[in-house]
């Protein structure tokens, strides 16, 4: 395919640095792979090692490592020369693989992450249904398929076709950027698939679960157990306050218990060896369950703020700048600005592996297996 005969789009300038600044930003660079490839192989090696770890909702963070770490393993290295001098030296073949991947791997992340905030919002606010449907394992597996192929639907079809579609490539010789990279139609909505949606679901799942943490502990602040030795009515209530249960519950819970108690009562009086009713004892494991509960949410509340706060400071400039420069044809945006906003797309990928498993306990304990086997034995055998 030749090339568009005196309509070629201005290509993507790339900043030029003194030998010294050169060396430095490779070292970084290299860093930032090494980083990304070792973060994701370390959580890939701790699901692959630790049953405990395959759990339903735990296999996203498996495909969200996979994806992150192709990013450092393959998109990264090959980048690194092209950002320092400019000129692609692998040929059209590999720059058109390299672009695929690329717009592939951060596409599936981006869409990992949302699958992710959504598992959490359902273990959350449907806690019943969501534990119900734990042992069906075709639903993680048919999720994780359809992220990968949206994220491909998604940039590939352009990548590979655009030039056929167009007559002629805009890509000049020893350049590697999409032949869509100054369209700024197809760009916003693209971007809005792939960044603004994203990060309208992720928020709405945060704050709905915020809100739900909330609520629960709005229930929950009228106390009606404050010791073991209240009533079996009062930690009924306070069970069902903590669940949010509906009225008839809350008046069919107190009449029962109270006529469990006059039971208990004139059992006790005919046989007073029995010992007294062991009600409040266990109203009082449900209520340390329910609280174990909610402060377990709190946690899984916190990760997803996280989560939002981290993925929007790395996606946002990239994603703005890139609409900018597609309808300005280039000539609005600096190339080191733009360069910058570009390498913290990839930074979110080497941040993925600390953010979400370092956030679990099980994930920590995994990697302490891996990593100290001789302090997880220790610790091992203290909790035994």
């Amino acid at each position: 395919m030749g090339p568009c005969n005196g309509t070629l789009s201005p290509q993507p300038s790339t900043p030029q640095f003194s030998l010294g600044v050169s060396v430095l930003l490779a070292l970084l660079m290299v860093l930032l792979a090494l980083v990304t490839v070792l973060g994701n192989v370390l959580v890939i090696l701790a699901f692959i090692l630790d049953r405990n770890l395959r759990h339903r909702s735990n296999y996203f963070f498996l495909n969200l490592a996979i994806s992150d770490f192709a990013v450092g393993a393959f998109c990264i290295p090959l980048y690194i020369p092209y950002a320092l001098t400019g000129i692609w030296h692998f040929g059209r073949g590999i720059c058109k693989l390299w672009l695929l991947m690329d717009y592939l791997m951060c596409s599936a992340s981006v869409f990992n992450i949302v699958i992710i905030s959504y598992d959490r919002f359902l273990s959350v606010t449907k806690a019943v249904s969501y534990r119900a449907q734990q042992g069906m394992m075709s639903s993680p597996v048919v999720k994780m398929v359809a992220i990968w192929i949206l994220a491909f639907l998604l940039y590939s079809p352009a990548v590979l076709l655009w030039e056929y579609m167009t007559g002629c490539s805009m890509v000049e010789e020893g350049q590697c950027y999409a032949e869509f990279f100054n369209n700024w139609y197809f760009l916003l909505c693209a971007s809005t698939l792939e960044f603004f949606v994203p990060l309208i679901s992720v928020t709405y799942f945060n704050v709905s679960i915020f809100y739900n943490i909330q609520r629960r502990q709005r229930r929950g602040s009228i106390q009606y157990c404050e010791s073991p030795g209240s009533s079996s009515v009062s930690w009924r209530f306070c069970f069902l306050l903590r669940r949010g249960p509906s009225l008839s519950e809350l008046e069919d819970s107190a009449s029962s218990s109270m006529r469990t108690k006059k039971e208990s009562l004139v059992t006790e009086s005919s046989s007073p060896s029995r010992v007294n009713s062991v009600t409040p004892e266990n109203d009082f494991s449900v209520c340390a369950r329910a609280r174990s509960k909610l402060h377990h949410d709190k946690k899984i509340a916190k990760s997803l703020a996280v989560i939002v706060c981290v993925f929007a400071i790395c996606w946002a400039p990239y994603t703005l700048l890139m609409i900018i420069r597609g309808a300005c044809q280039g000539k609005c945006v600096h190339p080191i600005l733009y360069q910058i906003t570009f390498w913290l797309l990839w930074i979110n990928s080497s941040l993925n592996p600390f953010l979400y498993p370092l956030c679990h306990d099980k994930f920590r304990m995994a990697f302490m297996k891996i990593l100290c086997p001789k302090k997880f034995a220790i610790l091992r055998s203290n909790s035994c």
